[in-house]
């Protein structure tokens, strides 16, 4: 029974350890990741202000009242969650910007796109996430597990998978 114990102290350290590193972790981050594309940039950004049906983390998503003249959407990914969104910036067909609108959520921020012509065709596409982690924990996974770059390399595969082509992602 004492190893029962035990094990029950070891956890509570553990996260007691990871809530602490947590801590000391900024709140904010910065991340950026570029992908080129053989599409024209109004194809790419006609795709990205589109519905999000071919990204595989969303499993549903719907239209929401516009707030002070912006437009909103909520999506809802593989474990249930649900995620409010609003665009803060729309300049077709080269920049828009994405702001998570729901305030009790463990993470915030900021998704700007930046669509660039190539030439001989195609576009760059360059996402900056402006993100926060409020949660310690969550603070703690995404710098030592997830790494903060993940949601954007997987959108931009999942962006090469929708026009039938293997992306390149780079910094």
């Amino acid at each position: 029974m004492k190893w029962v114990l035990w094990i029950g102290v070891g956890l509570v350290l553990l996260v007691g350890v990871v809530a602490l590193i947590g801590s000391l972790l900024p709140a904010r981050h910065r991340a950026t990741r570029k992908a080129r594309y053989r599409v024209a940039p109004d194809a790419l950004y006609a795709v990205l202000a589109g519905p999000p049906d071919w990204r595989t983390g969303v499993k549903s998503f719907g239209a929401l009242p516009d707030t002070d003249g912006r437009k909103r959407w909520w999506e809802e990914d593989t474990h249930r969650q649900k995620v409010t969104f609003e665009l803060v910036e729309d300049k077709p067909p080269t920049r828009m910007a994405v702001r998570i609108a729901d305030r009790g959520l463990p993470f915030g921020g900021t998704w700007t796109f930046e669509i660039t012509p190539v030439a001989g065709g195609g576009s760059d596409l360059r996402i900056d996430e402006d993100g926060e982690i409020y949660n310690v924990i969550f603070r703690f996974m995404a710098r030592f597990f997830f790494g903060y770059t993940a949601s954007i390399e997987g959108y931009l595969r999942d962006l090469g998978v929708k026009f039938g082509q293997a992306v390149a992602i780079e910094a």
